[in-house]
């Protein structure tokens, strides 16, 4: 599940286990790593992890997927790969879209809330901001009941310094795109001063024209997103677990398309 290329750039990122530690050697980082993966895909419950599949229990994955979120180690693979992509040409800087999803929170936790969209029951929302390409550059997890419009400037100011070209790291986008729920003159003029043109359609006015066949990647981004079925549904209380999940699922999401771009 885990190519040498790929994991050729992981490694390095992961935090060394102390030289003389008490108890059994530890289960390989690769093989855990291949455990974290087979939950991510299937959405299976950690004690259920087949130990067959010679991954270690489900324990041993949960506690190294701590580990490592504590470490940053997905949230810097996610900035490398997106290095590799800007490198190869592949990131579209001219603009960035931005959008929310909601899913159930089937065991509550932090960052939950009644969702708006499904009846009141518990849930919590995905805050993401792409590319002009529909590549991932940074989600927010937040409870359900959090209006979009309060994560627009986290999202621009939480996507990463991406380096890859001449000159300094880029961590701004050329232009905005966001639907009604973004409409807030704070925030347009917030925009601004980072040098970012808002383009974000006003209520009770007719939609941008156009807007729809630019903005469409951010659906698709979510699609992406959600096809790896332990975010489709979130099942962990806490929040830097569910967090952990969506930085590798945005990195696997990057190293797709940056495998493509070398075929």
């Amino acid at each position: 599940m885990v190519d040498d290329d790929l994991w050729a750039l992981i490694e390095p990122l992961l935090p060394p286990w102390p030289e003389r530690s008490p108890g059994p050697r530890p289960v390989s980082d690769r093989l855990c790593l291949q455990g974290i993966l087979f939950v991510l895909h299937n959405d299976i419950a950690w004690q259920l992890l087949p130990l067959e599949l010679g991954f270690g229990s489900g324990q041993t994955c949960w506690r190294r997927l701590g580990r490592w979120q504590k470490a940053g180690v997905f949230d810097q693979l996610h900035q490398v790969l997106l290095a590799e992509l800007n490198a190869a040409g592949e990131l579209d800087w001219s603009r960035a879209c931005v959008d929310g999803s909601h899913i159930r929170a089937k065991k509550g936790g932090a960052d939950t809330g009644p969702s708006p969209v499904d009846r009141r029951k518990t849930g919590s929302k995905h805050h993401l901001i792409c590319d002009g390409r529909g590549t991932p550059l940074k989600v927010i997890t937040t409870a359900a009941n959090v209006n979009d419009v309060t994560q627009t400037l986290a999202l621009v100011d939480g996507i990463p310094p991406v380096a890859g070209r001449p000159g300094r790291p880029r961590r701004r986008p050329d232009a905005l795109l966001g639907d009604k729920g973004y409409d807030s003159n704070p925030n347009r003029d917030a925009l601004r001063k980072r040098r970012i043109l808002p383009v974000i359609s006003r209520k009770g006015c007719p939609n941008i024209k156009g807007m729809g066949k630019l903005r469409y990647v951010v659906e698709q981004t979510f699609a992406l997103l959600h096809h790896f079925k332990r975010l489709a549904v979130r099942w962990e209380r806490r929040t830097e677990l569910h967090d952990a999940f969506v930085s590798l699922a945005c990195s696997l999401i990057c190293w797709r398309r940056l495998k493509k771009t070398h075929t």
